[in-house]
């Protein structure tokens, strides 16, 4: 999981899984509070499912800033390769 597509992929498998979330509405632009109704709870659930994923240390605060699924395929990159 190395590239952003993977991460994407990921992302979108999390969704679809955890928040019924039809996988084709998981797009970079898509905005996880306006258009796939996403909120804070499923965050929380969301940064504790990464962390899962990925084995390392997510911090809410990573995310705050997260308007849409590319901002954190973008959190989620830093995170894997720093």
């Amino acid at each position: 999981m190395n590239d952003r597509d993977d991460i994407l992929q990921m992302i979108r498998d999390i969704m679809q899984e955890m928040f019924e979330i039809d996988a084709d509405d998981v797009t970079p632009e898509a905005r996880l509070y306006e258009d796939l109704d996403f909120d804070s709870i499923d965050a929380v659930d969301m940064i504790v499912k990464l962390k899962e994923l990925t084995g390392k240390a997510v911090k809410p605060e990573d995310f705050k800033n997260a308007r849409t699924v590319g901002d954190v395929v973008e959190a989620v990159d830093k995170l894997i390769n720093t």
